[in-house]
């Protein structure tokens, strides 16, 4: 039986930060697994397939918090009682006016002949971007005072600005392959 009153951290056996061991969340997770996965209930009362089915669904959960950098910045963040608003937005105006020129390039991105090479060169940026604002986001955790912290909170919603602009990029991307 798993402890539901421990953290994601708690649960894998990790120490509670931003940086992550993958090698030793996915050995951790096999072993989770192994122990609350559904089939090892088949046989099992009605009770304990369901208990089995919560465990199953909170290791996975748990799973993809820590998996997902921005995810784990906002569990990271709730656990220190600082949750950031999904309504809120940066503040930062440099930022915002960055990412309307990246959206205006991503929608004039179709019309050019050289689409494929203008997309990837701009998901390059996206990402490069991504990768800053994340490694960002490691320092504020690991410094965790409260200034660090409230910068997380900013740089956590410039990580959702990025994020989406990435996943758009990626559509246009499908959209292009389709064309072909």
């Amino acid at each position: 039986m798993l402890d539901f009153s421990k953290n994601h951290f708690e649960l894998f056996g990790l120490p509670v930060g931003f940086l992550v061991d993958t090698t030793a969340l996915a050995a951790r997770y096999r072993d989770l697994q192994k122990v609350v996965h559904p089939d090892r209930y088949a046989n099992a009362t009605e009770q304990e397939r369901r208990i089995s089915l919560q465990q199953a669904t909170r290791v996975n959960e748990a799973l993809e918090t820590l998996k997902d950098p921005l995810k784990r910045a906002l569990y990271l963040l709730a656990l220190h009682g600082m949750p950031v608003d999904p309504q809120a937005g940066t503040t930062d105006t440099a930022f915002l006016m960055e990412q309307m020129e990246l959206r205006e390039e991503l929608a004039g991105l179709r019309d050019r002949a050289d689409a494929h090479q203008a997309l990837d060169g701009l998901m390059r940026r996206i990402g490069a971007a991504i990768k800053t604002v994340t490694a960002q986001l490691a320092v504020q955790f690991e410094d965790g005072s409260p200034e660090q912290l409230a910068a997380a909170q900013e740089s956590v919603r410039k990580l959702q600005f990025l994020n989406k602009l990435h996943a758009e990029a990626e559509a246009v991307e499908a959209q292009l392959e389709d064309a072909d």
